[in-house]
């Protein structure tokens, strides 16, 4: 993962309230919080690695227009992100589906956005 993808993944997770920082019993810091669509535990280093189970989700997909702003973005299972891609990224931007999961997605953002938590150590927002 490139060292701006890591960057999104980080700021993703600390403007997503689901996510807090937790120090396990073997020890090392991460982030853990839950998948945008399933809810499902994820885990993110600080670092914004994240191994293959998290990835970064556009809510309006980049085949439709969608860009790497912080309010398109949301963090998602690998399994979630591939079936909505698979699912919907051949339909057109207006199909009424496409329409509903983007709604939803934007909604569960919204719900979601917090302002990042001023002891987390960030890279400079990326743009």
């Amino acid at each position: 993962m490139s060292s701006q993808n890591r960057h999104r993944v980080l700021w993703c997770a600390a403007t997503d309230r689901t996510f807090r920082r937790v120090t396990p019993p073997r020890g090392g810091a991460c982030l853990v919080g839950k998948c945008i669509h399933c809810r499902s535990r994820l885990t993110v280093e600080l670092d914004g690695s994240s191994g293959a189970e998290v990835t970064l989700e556009h809510i309006v997909p980049r085949t439709h227009g969608g860009t790497d702003d912080l309010d398109n973005l949301a963090l998602a299972c690998a399994r979630c992100n591939a079936q909505k891609g698979y699912r919907l990224d051949h339909r057109r931007l207006d199909d009424p589906t496409l329409q509903q999961v983007i709604a939803t997605l934007r909604d569960r953002r919204a719900e979601r956005w917090r302002d990042p938590p001023p002891d987390w150590a960030l890279p400079p927002r990326p743009t």
